[in-house]
Formats: C-alpha cells, sequence, structure tokens
C-alpha cells in the first residue's frame, strides 16, 4: 500500500498510468528528438481532466487531493517529461491567480486554463535573478488605471504559446521583496515580446523562452492581490511547484528503474541473463531504495499541501532529494544498459538529460539546502 493515499487517489493514479503509456509515451521519442511542443498533448490532457487537476470544482477543476496531483504527474513523467514540464508550468501560472487573485479574476482565467482551451505561463526568473527573486529589475509603474509594465523574463517555459503569463514586477524599487507585484498579462498585449525557443539540453519538448514587455500597457484590474502581495503569492506557488518537481523527479526515476529491471532479465551472457550478476543486483537495489525515498518525501509533502498545512521544508527536501535521486537512478539506469543505453534507439539517454534539469528550476538543490538550514536554524 501506497503511504498518504486513499483508495481515489490510487484510482486516480491507476487511470493516468494507463492514459500516459497509451496517448503520450508512443510520441515521447520523436517530441525531444524533434524538439515539438509538447502542448499537442493538450486536447488528451484536458479530456481526461489534467490541465485543471490543481484547482478545485468552483473553478473548473476535478477537485482532486494534492497528493493524486503528485500521482498523476509522477505518471506523465515516467512516459513524457516534457508533456509534463508543460502542464506544471501552466500549474504554476493558475496556482498564482487561486492563490493571489480574487474571485472574479479566478473566474475570468481558471475555467477556460482547467478546460485546456486557455494555456498559462509564469514569469518570475530574469537574466540576472533566478536564484533569488528580489533582485528582479523588470518595473510596473502606475498610470491611473493601469501599469506601464517595462523589463525581460528568461527561462519562461510555454510562453510563445501561452494565451496568458503572470508575471512578476516591482511596484516599489526601495521596498524590494515587499515592493513586488504580480500581474495577468494576455497574449497579443502591445508591446509584448517572445523570443524564439532556447536550445535545451533536455525537456526539449517543453519550451522555454526569453520575454520581454516594452512599455506594455496592463489594466489594474489585471493586478493579482495588493502592490506589493506578489513576492509572498510567488513563494507559495514555487512551494507547490517544488511537490510537482519532485513528482516529475520519481517518475523519471521509475521508468529508468523499469527499464534497467527490464533490461538485465532480457539481455544474456554466455546464455544467461545478467541479472544473475550481483554486482547488478546491488545496483537495482541502490536505486529501488533510493527511489522509494525520494517518493515517500514527495508524498509526504503532498501530503500535507492536500491538509493545507505548512510544507515548506518537507516540499524543500522533497524536491532537494528527489532531483538528486533522478540524476543518480537515471545514470545507473543507462550504465545498466552500455552502450545501448547511450545510443537515442533507447530512452535511457533521454531520461538523463531530462533529469538534469531538476537539480536547477524551481529553485536550485542549493537553494533548497538554504530553505531546511534556514527553517532548522530559527
Amino acid at each position: 500500500m501506497t503511504p498518504f493515499c486513499t483508495d481515489d487517489d490510487l484510482a486516480i493514479a491507476d487511470a493516468i498510468t494507463r492514459f500516459a503509456a497509451q496517448e503520450i509515451a508512443p510520441r515521447a521519442q520523436a517530441i525531444d528528438a524533434e524538439r515539438r511542443f509538447a502542448g499537442e498533448h493538450l486536447p488528451a490532457l484536458a479530456e481526461i481532466g489534467l490541465t485543471g487537476m490543481n484547482l478545485p470544482e468552483q473553478w473548473g477543476g476535478p477537485g482532486a487531493s494534492a497528493v493524486a496531483l503528485y500521482l498523476a504527474v509522477e505518471a506523465l513523467a515516467g512516459a513524457c517529461a516534457s508533456t509534463t514540464s508543460m502542464l506544471t508550468a501552466h500549474f504554476l501560472a493558475t496556482d498564482a491567480i487561486l492563490i493571489g487573485g480574487d474571485d472574479a479574476q479566478r473566474g475570468r482565467w481558471l475555467p477556460p486554463a482547467a478546460a485546456g482551451t486557455s494555456l498559462g505561463a509564469f514569469a518570475l526568473t530574469e537574466p540576472r535573478a533566478g536564484s533569488n527573486p528580489a533582485d528582479m529589475s523588470t518595473r510596473a509603474v502606475r498610470e491611473g488605471d493601469a501599469y506601464r509594465l517595462s523589463g525581460t523574463k528568461h527561462f519562461i517555459s510555454n510562453a510563445a504559446h501561452a494565451d496568458f503569463i503572470v508575471v512578476f514586477a516591482l511596484t516599489d524599487p526601495a521596498a524590494r521583496a515587499r515592493g513586488i507585484s504580480a500581474f495577468v498579462v494576455e497574449r497579443g498585449t502591445p508591446g509584448l515580446g517572445v523570443s524564439s525557443p532556447e536550445p535545451t539540453m533536455g525537456l526539449r519538448g517543453g519550451h522555454v523562452f526569453e520575454v520581454r514587455f516594452d512599455d506594455c500597457l496592463i489594466p489594474a484590474d489585471c493586478r493579482l492581490g495588493e502592490e506589493g502581495s506578489g513576492f509572498r503569492t510567488a513563494m507559495k506557488v514555487l512551494d507547490n511547484g517544488r511537490v510537482e518537481v519532485a513528482a516529475t523527479s520519481t517518475g523519471i526515476a521509475m521508468a529508468a528503474l523499469d527499464a534497467a529491471r527490464g533490461w538485465v532479465q532480457e539481455r544474456q551472457v554466455d546464455g544467461e541473463p545478467i541479472a544473475r550478476f550481483q554486482g547488478l543486483q546491488w545496483m537495482l537495489a541502490d536505486m529501488a531504495t533510493d527511489l522509494e525515498a525520494a517518493r515517500l518525501l514527495g508524498l509526504r509533502a503532498a501530503h500535507l499541501r492536500a491538509r493545507h498545512a505548512r510544507f515548506s521544508q518537507e516540499a524543500a527536501m522533497a524536491k532537494l532529494y528527489a532531483a538528486e535521486m533522478a540524476g543518480r537512478v537515471t545514470d545507473s539506469a543507462l550504465q545498466i544498459h552500455g552502450g545501448y543505453g547511450y545510443a537515442q534507439d533507447l530512452p535511457l539517454e533521454r531520461y538523463v538529460r531530462d533529469a538534469r534539469i531538476m537539480r536547477i528550476y524551481e529553485g536550485s538543490s542549493e537553494i533548497q539546502r538554504n530553505i531546511i538550514a534556514r527553517t532548522l536554524l530559527k
């Protein structure tokens, strides 16, 4: 029995696992090789309810628990991590509106996003403000019933394909973090510019972009919450996002472990499967133990999120351990496959490339250690 999970959570996970194997996995290799945007899966994701899975029923979501969400992200990542990256970036945007917005804003943007007819993006990172968002330079200056938005964001998932982007900008530069506000910028806003997709090592179907705001005039009713509340909103969203990165990491690692387990039973030396070699058995045992420890941390954080308890430290622990674990497990799985693992005919090298970013985005491993230590030393 999986800890922290109800029968409903497990039933949802089982349905998503079957869906991902049938609908998502068959195109994963081509999406990666051809760098196609994984948004081609949006209609299928919407049909099964995944595009709004982080949202309550009131705003068009299925009302699933945070644990079910964790298991769904995990199952999807095992099939195609690029698709998961696109979807979880969408979740960051809708989480920001759910957390920071009012009911009028939620009613305006969340139901279409939950239905998959509208795609979101979340723009926090800047070329010189990644690990410390308080160093951002994007500005929003009040002009009557609107704000004049100027600045540049970097590594923004979905941006060129998004119908709306949640953007964080300084409305009071002297206040630093307390002077950050959040805005929803819709597609077609004059002055909004998006680069070509960045050529990335992994998650090649989860496109990321540089986004420019050249004196964009944003109506004041597109500001989420009060002026200066944006940083608090972003931090709450990132707590959610870190649990989803942990789930993505465990999903990739599960796929890698399954591939390695099958390989050692099929690959033969001297007429016998290589599974008989104790060295390989120990590698598999270590991989499975590492993975299970990461899943328990992730499910614990998801369980606390579902209970609306504080979970910042638990999210940081889950994200840190799962991201580091995914690197170890995917590397070991490739090693077990030998030269076949290094070739692109099998997905092992894709798993390694996709797993690498997990230690960087939504706060690097080093930042997670800072968060954990700061909590311990309070």
